[in-house]
């Protein structure tokens, strides 16, 4: 089949990198030519695991292009995925212009190739308020008239960051919302190499399948706040989250994913799909009590944990000329990805306060050097923590997990550490002489 996906971000690489995979003819289209022109080279903008291989290897077999020519892009495609941004605005809700953008540009070649074409599918890929998608086949269906033929579709993606490529190839289901049998085969053989050991594909109306997207991001962040405020409770009645989890997690009915407690949730999905959902009760006249709450948790969550900070020092003025020592820098560990990282935001704080802030990332720096260029960023994680009064730990990437304890209090001015994701057992920490701060655990100071 030829594919054409509109947007080399996250979404619209992996999955036309994947759908090549499955020997599909796939053209990656971009505005940017810049980027363009790295992917021709075989440079891929993002870290993901195991994506620049594939890249590679569908390039080289002819299977995957790259291109700002929107007419080459969409003249021969019997698909089209609009994969582009839908970043939230100021007040929280969905920005629109890329989505509208792509769409009058595929318009534009629809209306050029008259009446005669095979129908095009125009897949809405991005995460968009439910009814767009429809909203979208009457803003083309305006420009091209009547009498010419396409279709629309929603396909939500439910990729991990760090885990896409196993993500698409072994789904957990496969959503679409079509409008009619046709698209629907359509879909069928387009994703038939990734169900066939037993995943499900859901076809369904389209503003049901745009709403599925939401309902699990929404869901999962909810898992999140929830633990975190358990967590909070745990610490002032002087319970220990870990044994709760524990507890409550072996219940079938509950499970262990996304309940682990930290410093809340960031990236690019949780918090514009939770201010989305917001967003479309206000619109809609509908109360969305539990979403305003799971994002205000997880606002107040980073406040709360920074609070910490203040109190170890004394107070806000204790802060000032001091130094932090940064281990993580993106939102989660496997990605460069630092969009609503809660790292950022300590860090932010801290500045705020008058400390000096280095940081160390294992992929995430080049990206935190653009976005915070008052962040300190050290190539080596103890070199980091070098001369610094505390160290702050948001991100939990494997390298930190078992440091090198004794060297580290040796680099440092101050043995103090802020662990946001509980990655050391207490005790042994307070018997080497640490000041210890975790999320839902009692501190620990030096015994």
């Amino acid at each position: 089949m030829r594919l054409t996906m509109v947007g080399t971000g996250y979404v619209g690489l992996v999955t036309g990198v994947c759908l090549a995979n499955t020997g599909n003819d796939v053209i990656c289209l971009d505005v940017i030519e810049e980027k363009i022109a790295k992917l021709k080279k075989g440079v891929c903008p993002i870290y993901e695991p195991g994506l620049t291989e594939l890249m590679l290897k569908n390039a080289d077999a002819g299977r995957l292009r790259y291109t700002t020519d929107k007419n080459e892009a969409y003249r021969d495609a019997d698909m089209v995925f609009i994969c582009v941004g839908t970043p939230s605005d100021e007040r929280g809700h969905t920005d629109m212009k890329y989505v509208h953008a792509a769409a009058d540009d595929i318009a534009d070649i629809i209306k050029k190739l008259g009446p005669d074409q095979t129908p095009k599918t125009v897949v809405m890929k991005s995460t968009v308020p439910v009814g767009t998608t429809l909203k979208i086949r009457d803003r083309i269906r305006e420009r091209v008239g009547p009498g010419i033929p396409f279709d629309v579709a929603d396909n939500p993606e439910f990729l991990k960051e760090g885990d896409a490529i196993t993500d698409f190839n072994k789904p957990d289901r496969v959503v679409v919302g079509v409008e009619n049998d046709r698209v629907g085969e359509q879909f069928r053989d387009l994703y038939d190499p990734f169900v066939r050991n037993g995943h499900p594909i859901f076809l369904m109306d389209i503003p049901s399948a745009e709403m599925v997207k939401y309902a699990s991001n929404n869901f999962l962040a909810t898992k999140i706040s929830f633990i975190n405020e358990m967590a909070n409770l745990c610490e002032a009645y002087g319970a220990n989250i870990n044994r709760v989890r524990e507890g409550m997690c072996s219940d079938k009915r509950i499970g262990h994913s996304f309940l682990y407690p930290g410093v809340g949730y960031g990236g690019s999905c949780f918090p514009k799909d939770t201010l989305a959902c917001i967003m479309m009760g206000e619109t809609s006249g509908t109360p969305t009590l539990v979403s305003k709450a799971v994002h205000d948790t997880n606002q107040a969550q980073r406040d709360r944990f920074f609070k910490k900070l203040v109190a170890h020092f004394g107070g806000e003025q204790g802060l000032t000329g001091k130094t932090l020592a940064f281990w993580g820098l993106a939102f989660k560990p496997r990605t460069d990805d630092i969009r609503e990282s809660p790292a950022l935001t300590l860090a932010r704080k801290a500045l705020g306060y008058g400390c000096k802030v280095r940081g160390f990332d294992p992929v995430a720096m080049e990206n935190v050097s653009k976005e915070a260029p008052t962040i300190e960023l050290i190539e080596d994680m103890y070199e980091c923590a070098q001369g610094a009064d505390a160290l702050v730990i948001s991100t939990d990437w494997d390298e930190f997990k078992s440091p090198d304890f004794a060297r580290l209090g040796e680099a440092m001015n101050g043995k103090a550490i802020f662990d946001g994701r509980n990655l050391y057992r207490r005790q042994h920490l307070g018997e080497m002489g640490w000041h210890y701060y975790s999320v839902g655990r009692a501190a620990v100071k030096p015994v």
